[in-house]
């Protein structure tokens, strides 16, 4: 199985489409998408047309829809939600004399379009002819601001070879068509046409402010652009503005050689309290702010904002160009979803598409915030407080299903349970453990207690509490968790799923661990030293499956006895959720994606060396990754036990999943967790980071390179420093990045503890992996692609 080759140009620090091609809009819009966490917007065409799907999102904002239920039960969710389509501020439209520029008619002689990592600008650059021969050549720079969070901004410059009238329509439109129904029940539909109540307009000197509210959630939007115009010769402008569009219109007429330039400055506001009055005159605010700064200034502060980023996050990779610049991407996709959320969700699709309805998932917490951890942790620490503010409900919706504690949503948009299949939702109880896991980490890596104070502690507790009610003893006195799903969908409702079991372990330590350290405050939560005790005698008698004739872990209870599936008649038949019954896959040894595998990943001293290679051996000839969230996990670990071609091999289906549109889906929003799964495919595969020690707050380097890898090097942050790390030549050199030469790092390298800092790098050899085993096979079609380095 070879890799598809590459659509747009391998370069290190930027994508770049060389020329337009309209069967792909739906991919490059997502490919090209900017948010700063706060604001979203699609790479759209400026001019609005064509598109595959207009998209401009806000975080958090959605409107509410029925969830159709075929037979109802007790505990279902009744309301679904999904993100919604704010009003659209890219649009710019051109007239040349009476001809409309629209790349589908006249001839487009060049057109190139260029996402640049380093300054978080999107350029494009058009040289149209129209249908009567005028020749136009177009300029357009979009930014969505990192360091003015409520702000994006767009410079467009039009420049002619003959004398033209030029007319430019700068335009705000709410209520666009909604982006195709994921439902087929049309009150899903019907929620989701035309969601935006006008509330009020204002008109401004050049520009204009439109509001909005959603009809069903109660959400309030105010949307609003000014202009700056420089232009050789007169010009003049026109506002105007209806309930759901306003527009700006420039009109002037140029000679050969002349530009027209506008920068359109757009800000976006919502709000589910604020009045309306108030809303408008924010964003009225931000707007007059953006404009007094001006475009220069903007563009400034945006390239400073990602140098800081960078400095502390970079990975390079020599030897394989395509995965050099996939790992960039993917680092710049993973701040863009959640720089500046603050206070709202992270989506499984950040803010580039509505897939997933715009929900969070497990993802953020499971992939996501670990890497935000360790690039950017105030964006960390902003994701963990959303997820905190959402405590209350998750305390009532454990209350509804009868349990103890909290029991947070499967997928959600602002905190309340939206998924509408149990198997693969609710049921999915390990979700608490990952997010208490992501609290966990964070405190490990930056040190900072503020979080632990604010709701960290109470999110450990109240998954604490969750646990002790979902699990019980036996007689032998092991503890159980039944009746759950682990994060393999095609085996639901199972009892002691391996990871589940040793995460929800893991989730009753840390809990006591936490209360130990913060006594005041578990005393406001009610926890008493029984409790304490009670979840640590929990944890340490967990049960985990084993099956000793075949001499691997069994994912959950019985799983090895499970009848095998039939791998050859399903070849060309993925994925299998789409062409088999789930009850069929749900009584077969067929792993949707790492389950048991990513147990060893997130808890490896629960593994011995020999348990990992024959754990990897059983289940990677059973897991067919239909979830893109499989393969850097497969990486990892196939990369720890020796396997290291299959791991490169896995690393390219992470990193590359949009890029090459794998699962044929990019159309609908990038992948943000499998992007994320890029950075921890090399950072903890080949770079082989680890969190050590008894409780994890050691750091250890361990790692070890491919034949197609020559060098690695990578920065992360960890209590408060900054640590590079570069694996070249057969050794591994690591130092800090301090300025002050005084800063010591303990770290665990190569099996070593050395102190690190910022004069000379410490370095050691590296250490042999030798496979236990023979790399294994995948179901048959199911290989992953053999790469191939591109230049």
């Amino acid at each position: 199985m070879s890799e598809p080759e590459p659509l747009l140009p391998v370069d290190p620090w930027c994508l770049r489409e060389p020329d337009l091609d309209l069967e792909r809009l739906g991919q490059m819009e997502s490919l090209f998408a900017l948010s700063n966490g706060h604001i979203g917007m699609r790479g759209n065409l400026d001019e609005g047309e064509p598109h595959e799907t207009q998209g401009t999102y806000l975080g958090g904002f959605f409107e509410h829809h029925p969830l159709p239920y075929p037979e109802g039960g007790f505990g279902y969710p009744e309301s679904g939600q999904s993100l919604v389509n704010v009003t659209n501020g890219k649009i710019i439209r051109l007239m040349i004399d009476d001809e409309l520029f629209d790349v589908r008619y006249g001839r487009v002689v060049s057109h190139e379009r260029e996402l640049e990592f380093r300054s978080g600008i999107l350029r494009r650059k058009v040289h149209w002819i129209s249908p009567s021969g005028r020749s136009v050549r177009i300029k357009s720079t979009r930014m969505v601001s990192f360091a003015h969070r409520a702000i994006a901004a767009i410079a467009y410059t039009v420049e002619v070879d003959q004398p033209s009238r030029i007319i430019l329509q700068s335009e705000l439109v709410a209520n666009e068509a909604p982006p195709e129904i994921v439902s087929d029940d049309p009150r899903v539909a019907e929620a989701l046409e035309d969601p935006l109540v006008a509330l009020d307009r204002d008109i401004e000197q050049r520009g204009a402010v439109l509001v909005h509210r959603t009809r069903r959630s109660g959400l309030t939007l105010a949307a609003g652009m000014d202009h700056d115009v420089d232009c050789p010769s007169q010009f003049e402008i026109e506002n105007e503005a209806r309930e759901d569009w306003a527009r700006t219109t420039v009109v002037t007429a140029l000679q050969p050689g002349q530009k027209l330039r506008v920068v359109k400055y757009l800000g976006y506001g919502w709000s589910s309290t604020r009045s309306v009055p108030a809303l408008r005159d924010q964003v009225a605010a931000a707007l007059t702010s953006a404009r007094y700064a001006g475009w220069n200034t903007l563009r400034h502060a945006q390239r400073e904002y990602l140098d800081e980023f960078w400095d502390a996050a970079d990975v390079e990779v020599d030897g394989d160009p395509a995965i050099q610049q996939a790992v960039r991407f993917a680092l710049f996709h993973v701040l863009q979803a959640g720089a500046r959320a603050e206070g709202r969700a992270i989506g499984a699709k950040g803010l580039t598409g509505t897939g997933y309805n715009g929900h969070t998932f497990w993802d953020i917490e499971g992939f996501v915030l670990p890497v935000l951890t360790l690039t950017a942790p105030k964006a960390a620490a902003d994701a963990l407080r959303w997820r905190g503010s959402t405590l209350d409900r998750a305390r009532v919706r454990a209350q509804t299903l009868g349990l103890e504690g909290a029991t947070f949503p499967w997928r959600t948009i602002d905190g309340e349970e939206t998924s509408a299949y149990w198997p693969a939702g609710t049921a999915a109880f390990h979700i608490n453990a990952d997010i208490a896991r992501a609290f966990h980490e964070y405190r490990l890596a930056t040190g900072d207690e503020d979080v632990d104070r604010e709701c960290g502690l109470a999110v450990l507790v109240e998954t604490a509490r969750l646990w002790r009610s979902l699990g019980h003893f036996d007689r032998h006195g092991r503890w159980h968790i039944d009746g759950v799903t682990g994060p393999d969908e095609y085996s639901a409702v199972v009892d002691d799923n391996v990871f589940t079991n040793l995460l929800a372990s893991r989730n009753l330590t840390a809990a006591a661990d936490a209360c130990v350290r913060n006594v005041q405050l578990s005393k406001d939560l009610d926890v008493s030293t029984e409790e304490m005790a009670a979840w640590r005698t929990a944890a340490d008698a967990v049960y985990i499956p084993y099956d000793e004739e075949l001499g691997v872990h069994s994912q959950s209870e019985n799983y090895t006895r499970y009848g095998e599936w039939d791998f050859e008649a399903s070849r060309g038949k993925y994925p299998l959720l789409l062409n088999y019954p789930y009850f069929q896959l749900y009584r077969k040894q067929v792993v949707k994606q790492a389950d048991l595998v990513m147990a060893m990943h997130w808890v490896p001293g629960a593994f011995t060396a020999e348990q990992k290679a024959r754990n990897l051996d059983y289940y990677e000839r059973r897991t067919v990754r239909d979830s893109s969230l499989s393969a850097c996990t497969q990486a990892v670990i196939c990369a720890e036990v020796g396997h290291l071609r299959l791991a490169h091999d896995y690393v390219h289906e992470a990193a590359l999943v949009d890029l090459r549109d794998l699962h044929h889906n990019t159309k609908h929003g990038v992948h943000i967790a499998s992007l994320a799964g890029t950075w921890i495919a090399l950072v903890e595969g080949f770079g082989g980071l680890r969190r050590d020690g008894q409780d994890g707050e050691e750091l250890g380097v361990d790692p070890a390179l491919p034949d197609g890898i020559s060098r690695l090097s990578f920065r992360v942050r960890w209590h408060g420093h900054r640590l590079h790390v570069e694996v070249a030549e057969g050794e591994v050199r690591c130092r800090l990045l301090d300025e002050d030469p005084d800063a010591r790092l303990s770290l665990l390298l190569c099996g070593d503890v050395v102190e690190v800092g910022s004069a000379e790098p410490v370095s050691r050899p590296l250490r042999s992996r030798e496979p236990l085993l023979p790399e294994p096979p995948q179901p048959p079609g199911r290989e992953p692609a053999r790469h191939s380095v591109v230049v």
